[in-house]
C-alpha cells in the first residue's frame, strides 16, 4: 500500500499530459503484474459522422515501452468507432464494461476536459478481481481530478479554451515531434503523399469593438463564449484551440496539405457567418494561416499567420488567407528572421 501511495504521489507531481498518460499506463501495468497482456488509452478522433479510434498510448507484452501516438497517421486509416463496440458502449454508458471472450477486457471510461472522452483498456489473462478493478477505478478518479486541476491553470476562464501561456509548449512539442519522426522514422516522409503537416491559424472577430460599444461588454462576452462553442464544433477534437485575448484566437491543426487546412478554417468561417448571435445578429471572422516549418519558433509562425489576418481584414474581412499564397502574389513581403534566439509570448 505504501508503495502504491508513493507511485500515485509521483503521478500527480507531473505537469506534462503525455508524461501523465505514460505514468498512468506504466503504474497500471506494474500493478497487474504477470497477468497483464496490455494497457492502453484510446480516444475518438476525426469529424462528426466519421469518428475513428486512436490508440493514444499502449503497454503490452510485445511493447513494454509505451507507444505514444498523437494521431500521427491519417485519421482515415484508423479503425472506426463501430469496429470497437465494447469501447463505444463504455463511452456511451459512462461505466465500466467487461468482455470475457478470447481475452479478458476491462474497459474504464476516461474523461478529461482537455482531451474529451476516451477509454482506458486493460487486457488480462483472466478477468480482473473486484478488488483490482476497484483499485484501478480509484486511480482513474485521481487521474481525472488531477486533469481538472491542470485544465484550471491552462484554460481561459471565460471561454474554457486553452489559454495563451500553454501555446508555446504545445507548439514546440508539435514541431519537435514532427521533426523527430521525419528524421528518425521516415526521412523521406515529406515527399510522401501521406505526409501530415501542421498548420497554425489565427482567427480575429470582425468589428468586435463595435459589438462592445453598441451592446456592452456582457453581450461581448456572450459572443466570445458562443464563438468558442462554434470553434469546438467546427474543428476536430484533436485540433488545439487557444484564446489569445480579446477577440483573437489561434488554432493548431494537422492536415495532409494546404487544401485540407484551408477547408478546415473555411468551414469555421462559414459556420460563424451563418450563426445568429442573440441581440447582435450575424458576425464574421477573418482568418490567416500558415504551414509550420521545421525550425519555426512560436513567434515566427504566429507573425506569418497574423500578417495574413491583417491582409484579410484590410481587404474586405470575412475571408481565409494563406500566408504562402500572399507571398507568392507579392501582396505580403516575406521577411527573413536572422534572430538566433527564440521569442516566446
Amino acid at each position: 500500500m505504501s508503495n502504491l501511495v508513493h507511485r500515485i504521489a509521483d503521478l500527480i507531481g507531473l505537469r506534462d499530459r503525455d508524461e501523465l498518460d505514460v505514468a498512468l499506463t506504466r503504474l497500471t501495468w506494474e500493478l497487474l503484474g504477470p497477468g497483464a497482456k496490455s494497457v492502453a488509452i484510446l480516444r475518438p478522433v476525426g469529424e462528426e459522422g466519421d469518428m475513428r479510434w486512436s490508440t493514444r498510448i499502449r503497454f503490452s507484452t510485445d511493447q513494454v515501452i509505451p507507444a505514444l501516438n498523437p494521431v500521427q497517421e491519417a485519421v482515415g486509416n484508423l479503425p472506426k468507432l463501430a469496429d470497437y463496440p465494447h469501447h463505444q458502449a463504455t463511452i456511451r454508458g459512462g461505466h465500466v464494461c467487461r468482455h470475457h471472450g478470447e481475452r479478458a477486457l476491462t474497459l474504464f471510461p476516461l474523461s478529461a476536459e482537455h482531451e474529451g472522452l476516451g477509454v482506458f483498456e486493460v487486457e488480462t489473462e483472466v478477468p480482473l478481481l473486484p478488488e483490482a478493478e476497484n483499485t484501478l477505478a480509484s486511480i482513474l478518479r485521481i487521474y481525472h481530478n488531477f486533469q481538472g486541476l491542470l485544465d484550471y491553470g491552462e484554460r481561459d476562464t471565460l471561454t474554457n479554451l486553452l489559454n495563451r501561456k500553454t501555446f508555446d509548449g504545445a507548439f514546440l512539442k508539435t514541431t519537435l515531434g514532427a521533426n523527430a519522426r521525419e528524421t528518425l522514422d521516415m526521412p523521406d516522409r515529406r515527399e510522401s503523399p501521406g505526409f501530415s503537416s501542421h498548420w497554425l491559424g489565427v482567427i480575429d472577430i470582425d468589428h468586435f469593438k463595435r459589438v462592445n460599444d453598441s451592446f456592452g461588454h456582457l453581450i461581448g462576452d456572450e459572443v466570445l463564449i458562443l464563438m468558442a462553442r462554434l470553434m469546438r464544433s467546427s474543428f476536430r477534437c484533436q485540433d488545439s484551440i487557444y484564446r489569445f485575448g480579446g477577440e483573437e484566437f489561434a488554432v493548431l491543426v494537422q492536415c495532409e496539405g494546404e487544401f485540407d487546412a484551408r477547408a478546415a478554417f473555411e468551414r469555421f468561417r462559414q459556420n460563424a457567418e451563418q450563426h445568429s448571435f442573440p441581440q447582435v445578429g450575424h458576425i464574421t471572422v477573418s482568418t490567416g494561416f500558415t504551414a509550420l516549418r521545421p525550425d519555426d519558433t512560436p513567434s515566427e509562425a504566429f507573425e506569418r499567420a497574423d500578417k495574413a489576418v491583417y491582409h484579410a481584414k484590410g481587404n474586405g474581412r470575412n475571408q481565409v488567407c494563406n500566408h504562402a499564397d500572399l507571398v507568392a502574389t507579392g501582396e505580403v513581403v516575406e521577411t527573413d528572421n536572422p534572430n538566433t534566439e527564440a521569442e516566446f509570448f
